[in-house]
């Protein structure tokens, strides 16, 4: 464990609280930014679908820290994995501080934190999408793909999917955010807008549907978005018997289940259900397993 580095109380043992800084702010999309945190520590560990948590090193406005999936990793020119890069839409009090960010910034945070999503193990795959919940997918394509390892030990993709699809649905195409980082080999972008500005005129579960009238075999479906798309998707899935995993983006406060606040019902047998915090056992669940309103 480094220096700047050390185990909160009662954290996950395989989390770190770490002091970092800010390397990169770029804008994605409208309203849409992402951050590359320079921490080698972290890039090395971490793995798709899992999150951290992160705030300002100094001030008390915002007191906590705010969680954040990794979108992606990057190395140094040997390859050494360097730091980690996320994606955030301003909507509050913290992203809009971190927009004005700057090369130097010093930020806390803590992770990884999650289960994430699973190695992919079928002949395709599906990443189904909405608003900024494409955020996980970029390192779920290029694991899938082969074109980056996650993980220490790095994780093993034992059976390559023949196809990675994203699904991708947004309200209109100035929100569509990192298509050009999505422009990897081997992987299918198919946008959806409602107002028919980009791709689809119309949701991203008539994506879905289409994808899964040509071929419903061997198919996995990761999907991360809000949580009426995401029941949509569950459903769907579940009526076609594909295998569908949500990523929940419930608000959370401390990141590694103390504080009990961003639990999520989850079946446990026929007619019981109990809760399951979204930050320890999630936030990637089965789809047949949540409870969605």
């Amino acid at each position: 464990m480094s220096a700047d580095a050390n185990c909160l109380p009662g954290m996950m043992p395989h989390a770190e609280q770490y002091l970092a800084r800010v390397e990169t702010v770029r804008e994605l999309a409208r309203d849409t930014w992402a951050v590359q945190i320079r921490q080698p520590e972290l890039a090395q560990r971490i793995t798709p679908g899992q999150f951290f948590m992160i705030r300002p090193e100094s001030g008390s406005d915002p007191l906590l820290g705010r969680p954040f999936a990794l979108y992606d990793i990057y190395s140094d020119d040997n390859g050494q994995p360097t730091g980690i890069e996320f994606g955030y839409v301003v909507v509050g009090k913290l992203t809009s501080i971190m927009s004005n960010w700057q090369p130097g910034t010093r930020v806390i945070l803590w992770g990884p934190l999650g289960n994430g999503f699973p190695v992919p193990t079928s002949k395709r795959l599906l990443c189904i999408a909405g608003g900024i919940g494409q955020t996980p997918f970029l390192a779920v394509a290029r694991e899938a793909l082969g074109l980056q390892t996650y993980g220490l030990p790095a994780r093993t993709i034992t059976r390559k999917p023949e196809n990675v699809t994203l699904c991708y649905g947004v309200r209109s195409a100035d929100y569509a955010a990192g298509l050009d980082d999505f422009n990897q080999p081997g992987l299918l972008v198919q946008v959806a807008t409602d107002d028919g500005t980009a791709g689809h005129h119309g949701l991203v579960t008539d994506l879905l549907t289409e994808q899964l009238n040509a071929e419903n075999t061997e198919v996995q479906v990761y999907c991360c978005g809000p949580e009426p798309m995401m029941k949509a998707v569950g459903d769907i899935c579940l009526a076609a018997n594909v295998p569908c995993w949500l990523s929940l983006e419930t608000p959370m406060a401390c990141g590694f289940g103390a504080c009990f606040s961003c639990v999520t019902k989850v079946k446990i047998s026929e007619g019981e259900w109990d809760y399951r915090r979204t930050c320890v056992e999630g936030p990637v669940f089965r789809a047949e397993q949540i409870i969605l309103p």
